[in-house]
Formats: C-alpha cells, sequence, structure tokens
C-alpha cells in the first residue's frame, strides 16, 4: 500500500514537468538568461495553438520559436530586440498581449466602444419605453366605467 502511494506522489510531482513545453536540450546553462527567455516566451503566442504561449505548447513550431529566443539572448539581444525579431518575422499576432499602437489600438479600443454604445443603445431604448408609458392614457371613460360596475353587479 505504501508502495502505490510513493508512486502516486512520485507520478504526481512529476508529472508537470512532462507537461512543459520546453524539453530538456531547450534550457540554458545560464540560470539567468533562461529565466529571461522562459519570460519572453509566455509573451508569446504559439501559432498551432493560438492561444496558448509558446512556452507551455508543445508544437514544432512553439519549440523552434523557443530555440529562436535563446538563440537570440545568447547572442545577447535585449528582451524587447528579441519580441521585436519575432514581431517582424511572424507579425503582430504572435503577441499574446498586442501593443497598444497601430492595429493593436484597434483591438484595444474595439471592446469598450461596443460595451459602452450597447449600453447607451440599452438606456435609449429603455428611456423610450417609459416615455410612451407615461404618455399613455390609463384612465377609463364613461361606457367602460358603466360596463365594468354592471358585470360586477351580476356578480
Amino acid at each position: 500500500m505504501k508502495k502505490t502511494y510513493l508512486i502516486l506522489v512520485l507520478i504526481l510531482v512529476a508529472l508537470p514537468n512532462f507537461l512543459l513545453g520546453v524539453e530538456p536540450d531547450e534550457i540554458l546553462k545560464d540560470e539567468k538568461l533562461e529565466i529571461r527567455a522562459r519570460l519572453i516566451s509566455k509573451e508569446l503566442r504559439c501559432l498551432v495553438c493560438q492561444n496558448e504561449n509558446i512556452d507551455s505548447s508543445n508544437a514544432e513550431l512553439a519549440r523552434d520559436l523557443r530555440l529562436l529566443v535563446r538563440e537570440r539572448l545568447v547572442l545577447g539581444d535585449s528582451d524587447e530586440a528579441v519580441i521585436d525579431y519575432v514581431v517582424k518575422r511572424y507579425g503582430e499576432f504572435v503577441l499574446l498581449t498586442p501593443k497598444f499602437t497601430g492595429k493593436g489600438l484597434i483591438l484595444w479600443l474595439v471592446g469598450p466602444i461596443v460595451l459602452l454604445s450597447s449600453i447607451f443603445f440599452l438606456l435609449t431604448i429603455h428611456r423610450r419605453n417609459n416615455i410612451l408609458l407615461s404618455e399613455e392614457n390609463f384612465q377609463l371613460n364613461e361606457s367602460e366605467e358603466e360596463e365594468l360596475k354592471n358585470y360586477f353587479k351580476k356578480k
């Protein structure tokens, strides 16, 4: 029974390492460069998986991008230079969070604009309905009152 628990614990401890996209042969020997590479990799989108960063993707293209990032870091590029190089090569789509300029500005602004215009539209409709309801005459005319009196007298 103890062996089963020990094996289960070892599997649970080792499992996250197998699930990570970074393979042991990709890891840099310089710890500082490896940390920088991991941080950059978390900002870059896997073009195959599309909503996953290249650090946690197992796709071949993600592996190539991770190797490219590490290669540029070993050559002495700054973090920004590495990201700019990848963006020039693959386009802004490779960034998980688009920049607040150019096409990225449109992506950042479309959401709030749609939200605000929807709220404005709903408020306008609500106000119109309230105005129409308040303008309607809910008073009974004489014939309707007479009809109601006769109805209740019968019962």
